[in-house]
């Protein structure tokens, strides 16, 4: 059974119990001991967004795709990589906004998980991917747990700011139908597209001023 350590298991508690998520479970096994490929991030990883951002201290969502599929990057936060690991174009592009946006000198480290325990739920909604195979997990069961992690969410009285970047995050905007709730939506960060509305979205102050206790953006 997975334990969060926080108020996510009793959230969570049946969704685990659910028979899609038991797919999910046997199909990582398969996947994780399977000589032939890694799978990203460790498993031991896999939740570290749930663990280090409790459901009640969620100011905001950054929601990513699927998990860098490179040796050494994943380590369970959306579009951030370990110590040590050089950040990867989109996290150099979003680097790029946060220093234009509120003048904070570049990130010397990839790992995000500050901005994680400062309240911003960065969160995939595939959570594994074979390594070197882009998407290769996508469809196993993962987009209704994570699903679930927005409606969840969505329920809250608290407002939230679900940060969207890309077509894929914006298709996920269905799902928050609470009036107390911000989205902001811009095109994704990525090199193929940062300068068509990426660029230049303030999102990371935008995010503040919606919110009566601001989020320490520090890195």
């Amino acid at each position: 059974m997975v334990s969060l350590g926080n108020s996510w298991d009793k959230l969570l508690e049946e969704e685990f119990k659910k028979e899609y998520y038991l797919r999910i479970r046997a199909f990582l096994k398969a996947e994780y001991a399977n000589p032939a490929f890694p799978v990203y991030p460790d498993m031991h990883d896999i939740f570290n967004a749930l663990k280090i951002t409790d459901y009640h201290a969620v100011k905001a969502v950054i929601l990513g795709q699927d998990p860098y599929h490179g040796p050494s990057q994943a380590h369970g936060l959306s579009f951030s990589v370990r110590e040590g690991v050089a950040p990867p174009p989109s996290l150099v592009n979003i680097f790029k906004e946060y220093h234009e946006d509120l003048g904070y000198p570049i990130p010397k480290s990839g790992d995000l998980t500050p901005w994680a325990k400062n309240g911003v739920l960065l969160l995939n909604t595939v959570l594994t991917v074979r390594g070197g195979a882009a998407a290769s997990h996508r469809g196993c069961g993962w987009e209704t747990f994570t699903d679930r992690i927005i409606e969840l969410l969505n329920m809250r009285e608290e407002p939230i700011v679900f940060i969207l970047w890309g077509a894929f995050a914006k298709s996920k905007a269905a799902l928050i139908t609470n009036p107390n709730h911000h989205i902001l939506t811009a095109a994704h960060p990525s090199p193929l597209s940062a300068y068509n509305g990426f660029f230049g979205c303030r999102h990371f102050s935008k995010a503040n001023e919606l919110l009566k206790d601001p989020i320490d953006w520090r890195l």
